[in-house]
């Protein structure tokens, strides 16, 4: 169990870090760096490796840290999807759901390859190690994300989509590692696991959590606009919506994160039906200053619950991060990950994204930058965790928890550090092309 006394000095450590960054912050953003690193760089000193103020096992700790890794997790995917204003009939939804899909096939099918013939692992554990790195990351990519509703910018767009997206996609698959190694029921030919697993879990989620996003939105902004009710305490609809959607999702065998990655995307739309029937403004205004009155309230809305969640995610990417850095000091790094994180990150992720992005409307500038911004990060560890949580066998648990802690702390740095320059690049061309036109 966690000693108390390690609670207190992390959120003393916690607690410092956040201002440090807000106050240091325009500072921060000038330099090669990310948050990530810098929270990284402090959990290694205050952790076993440097002051020794805090210690975790992940095998010990494991039902704190995968609860802590959820929550995260759900507060970015529903982030996420309330950055996506495009509608889903636009083109560029292709870019992720590819992303999310075929690359994600690819990906889990190199990894899983990789695993088998290069790393002397069983199907099955080659199969649970490519789902659990196979999605990138929601949370840590935040600087190469869509930065407000109305970013049109198709690499933005497909990296926050995909990371939305494709943490629930690598559940199947994780399922399927599970059960390949017995500690899940797959049926006979695997029925069970293509029924449930794969088609009602991922389908049943989207539903579920499009709907209820929806009915949520609808409600409050009727109540609202109609009959001044439900004011104030905007922050409490995401709070609200995330735990009712995500509990729904789990007692109907649906995966959750889906559901909440599109009830955020669900409650961004309400705003377009803020004219029609279910949500008309007061009677006695005028239709004009009805129709400003409802837009203004709605924006209003869709900004606080969005502006909340955003300084969520940064509280929790903190506590994770630290904990990354601490975690490394409880395993051991074996020499197969000179070779297989250059693989992953230079040969399998731009192989996965040409592969996933046939067909779709992208040009070579942005393929190659999605292929790069592959960040692998706390919903791979989060994965990590459930397996662990799943009973799987103490020296593979060591073994998968080392490759894994090798591949996000790489993915923090590699990424760190390219991330600002790479995407000044990128913006400064976006504007002499916008200028030539």
């Amino acid at each position: 169990m966690l000693d108390p006394s390690d609670f207190v000095v992390g959120s003393i450590i916690a607690g410092l870090l956040l201002i440090a960054m807000t106050l240091a912050g325009s500072f921060i953003a000038r330099l090669p760096l990310s948050a990530a690193m810098l929270y990284l760089g402090a959990g290694v000193a205050i952790g076993p490796m440097g002051l020794g103020l805090i210690k975790l096992n992940a095998l010990t700790n494991v039902v704190m840290l995968e609860r802590l890794t959820e929550v995260a997790v759900l507060i970015s995917l529903f982030t996420a999807g309330m950055k996506l204003e495009l509608p889903l009939t636009n083109r560029r939804w292709r870019i992720p759901v590819q992303l999310a899909t075929l690359s994600m096939l690819v990906t889990v099918g190199a990894v899983t390859a990789l695993g088998v013939y290069g790393l002397g692992l069983s199907l099955g554990a080659s199969v649970l190690l490519g789902a659990i790195l196979a999605p990138t990351d929601p949370v840590l990519a935040s600087d190469v994300q869509v930065g407000d509703p109305g970013d049109r910018d198709r690499l933005r767009f497909g990296l926050t989509g995909e990371g939305g997206l494709n943490d629930g996609t690598a559940f199947p698959f994780v399922m399927l590692g599970l059960g390949l190694l017995g500690l899940h029921d797959l049926g006979d030919g695997g029925w069970r696991w293509w029924t449930v697993d794969v088609l009602w879990a991922v389908a049943g989620g989207l539903g579920l959590g499009y709907l209820m996003g929806t009915l949520v939105g609808r409600a409050i902004i009727y109540l609202r606009m109609r009959h001044r009710e439900a004011l104030g305490s905007n922050e409490f609809i995401a709070l609200g919506l995330i735990a009712l959607t995500y509990g729904l999702a789990l007692l109907s065998l649906t995966y959750g994160f889906l559901a909440v990655f599109a009830a955020g995307l669900a409650l961004r739309r309400v705003h377009e039906h803020k004219n029609g029937p279910a949500a008309q403004p007061f009677p006695a205004l005028s239709t004009a200053h009805q129709e400003a009155s409802g837009a203004h309230a709605t924006t209003h809305m869709m900004n606080e619950v969005q502006g909340f969640n955003i300084q969520l995610e940064s509280f929790v990417e903190v506590g994770i991060v630290l904990a990354v850095g601490v975690l490394l000091a409880t395993v051991k790094f074996q020499a197969e990950l000179l070779w297989f994180i250059p693989v992953l990150f230079l040969v399998i992720r731009p192989a996965a994204v040409y592969i996933g992005l046939l067909g779709a409307p992208v040009e070579n500038t942005h393929r190659r930058m999605m292929a790069w911004f592959g960040i692998r990060g706390i919903g791979s560890l989060y994965y990590l965790l459930y397996a662990i949580s799943h009973d799987i066998e103490p020296a593979l648990a060591k073994r998968l928890l080392s490759i894994t802690l090798a591949v996000i702390v790489a993915s923090v740095i590699a990424h760190g550090i390219s991330v600002t320059p790479l995407m000044r690049r990128y913006e400064a061309r976006k504007a002499a092309r916008r200028r030539l036109d």
